[in-house]
């Protein structure tokens, strides 16, 4: 049986910030986030391979061994962004019922890549968006890279389920899927009855969320072949502080 992946409805950047004001979401391709960063699709590529060295997420509840991550910290204010020092990764179990309430330190990025200039590139255009939608703040960003893989079978990207992350805005952003089905993004009106469906299938798409107003997960992947993955790299932007117990 042949499954048909419904693609999101591309817009283009300079449209993605009245998007998310109006339904709550926007997603860019691959053209439209170069676009809108200034970052060659070459230079994107290039740091994919980072992606085959995150260490096991060691703190899944369900038991599996199917998430790779790394996790910083980082302030964008302006034109400047700055690196926080490292710090644990918080969610109330409000927002996160199956991983909230606890203080998880995962290993940091590599200095290789935050170092690139394309990351105060990316980081700073997609602050930028958040500050065109809700106001000019310092956004306190935490960026996640996820590798969610199929050694074992199935992976889930959010095992959590649907979800809000407790901070102003989300973006997830494809960098590579091989040898995987599944991994549908599904939007949900937080107040009210609307849903969207829609697979990122190409890599460098970036779906940029409002956190206040839409919940969010993606579906398990299944491998079509041996050695499937998922990469992404998922960037929250909270005003006012980071995400801590109060």
């Amino acid at each position: 049986m042949t499954i048909t992946m419904l693609a999101p409805a591309f817009i283009p950047p300079q449209q993605l910030a009245e998007a998310v004001k109006r339904q709550g979401y926007g997603v860019l391709n691959t053209e439209g986030l170069s676009c809108l960063t200034g970052i060659p699709l070459s230079d994107m590529n290039a740091i994919q391979a980072d992606w085959n060295d995150l260490p096991p997420d060691n703190f899944l509840k369900d038991g599996g061994r199917y998430r790779r991550r790394r996790h910083s910290c980082f302030i964008a204010s302006g034109d400047t962004l700055l690196q926080a020092p490292h710090r644990a990764h918080y969610q109330p179990l409000e927002y996160n019922a199956l991983h909230g309430g606890m203080h998880r330190l995962f290993e940091p990025m590599s200095a290789q890549l935050v170092q690139r200039p394309l990351w105060p590139a990316l980081l700073l255009a997609a602050a930028g968006i958040c500050s065109a939608v809700k106001g000019t703040h310092p956004w306190y960003i935490e960026a996640h890279q996820f590798r969610i893989d199929t050694s074992n079978g199935i992976g889930r990207p959010t095992p959590e389920g649907a979800h809000r992350d407790g901070v102003d805005f989300v973006a997830i952003l494809l960098v590579n899927r091989h040898n995987v089905s599944g991994g549908e993004s599904r939007i949900f009106e937080a107040d009210g009855p609307s849903g969207q469906r829609f697979t990122l299938s190409e890599p460098w798409t970036m779906l940029l969320l409002d956190d206040h107003r839409v919940i969010h997960e993606s579906t398990p992947i299944q491998p079509t072949a041996e050695g499937g993955y998922r990469d992404t790299l998922v960037l929250t932007f909270r005003s006012g502080a980071f995400l801590d117990a109060a």
